[in-house]
């Protein structure tokens, strides 16, 4: 079994530098801070996404729809799914991508 203190994490430089906190075929785990009035600019990824908010109050937004997501709130986007997520006071957030990397990701070599 693994473990993680998600809060007592540090992500220092927010959103410059997620924290990579597990990756395999299955799903990968990233922990990624915001500081205030940092975002996560509209993207899609190629696999589901989930973000859940561990700390804070963010702004999502996707298809045309945005909520006022705090502490606790968990949001799933489809692959290819254009999404958004902002902060305007400063969060953390927990986003986990499956499967690993989706079809279609480009991965380098």
């Amino acid at each position: 079994m693994e473990t993680w203190n998600l809060p007592e994490i540090e992500t220092p430089k927010g959103s410059r530098s997620p924290v990579v906190l597990k990756s395999e075929d299955e799903a990968r785990a990233v922990l990624i801070g915001l500081e205030p009035g940092q975002e996560l600019g509209d993207h899609q990824v190629k696999e589901h996404a989930w973000v859940l908010v561990v700390h804070g109050r963010t702004r999502i937004r996707a298809g045309g729809e945005e909520i006022d997501a705090g502490t606790g709130t968990l949001a799933h986007f489809e692959p290819d799914e254009r999404h958004s997520v902002s902060s305007d006071e400063g969060a953390k957030v927990l986003l986990l991508l499956a499967p690993w990397p989706g079809e279609g990701h480009y991965r380098g070599r």
